[in-house]
């Protein structure tokens, strides 16, 4: 048995629950598998996830990749968050392969995150990697730790931005990247 399985089975005695009926007999592996799997952006890194697929191009117009789904666990009450983001970057010599977007993505959300910090850490990742002149990160995502808990407020949205170089400078950039992504 692993450590996390143990403690897995720690807190579910804790709450009260007989590990050993049948319902219950596995739930300490799987729930200390699951965790391992939502927590994988930890074992990954930047360089792995791009994995050479950044492209010479010719091309300085806007780039946009919306609509990318993620999950994310809340650091807080290690509840879930769900939603979107959209990405938006503007080339200087080279662009990248477009399912890095959603692989950026997903490396920052399966830690334990606020929406805050993976906004601003998406778009730094997306700025280094391409060298690009500017780049802009909109999430919108549900917080399960304030609709299942808490104020449960169940149709509440949190939506963050962080725009770098041309996108933060230019207010002409930044509105035709809303207006993209239908903002």
């Amino acid at each position: 048995m692993s450590d996390l399985e143990s403690l897995y089975r720690q807190v579910l005695a804790g709450l009260g629950e007989d590990t050993e009926r049948e319902g219950l007999l596995d739930t300490p592996k799987r729930a200390a598998k699951a965790m391992q799997f939502l927590t994988s952006g930890y074992e990954t890194n930047l360089t792995e996830v791009i994995n050479n697929a950044v492209f010479t191009s010719d091309n300085d117009e806007m780039v946009v990749v919306q609509g990318i789904e993620f999950y994310s666990l809340c650091e807080h009450h290690v509840l879930p968050f769900i939603g979107r983001c959209h990405i938006g970057y503007l080339p200087d010599g080279q662009v990248l392969g477009l399912s890095k977007f959603a692989r950026i993505v997903d490396m920052f959300a399966r830690r334990l995150q606020i929406q805050e910090n993976m906004t601003k850490q998406i778009a730094e990742a997306v700025q280094e990697v391409t060298g690009c002149r500017g780049v802009g990160v909109i999430v919108e995502a549900q917080h399960m730790c304030m609709m299942m808990r808490g104020v449960q407020k169940q149709n509440s949205m949190m939506r963050t931005s962080v725009m770098l170089g041309d996108f933060r400078s230019s207010q002409a950039t930044r509105d035709e990247f809303m207006r993209l992504v239908g903002l």
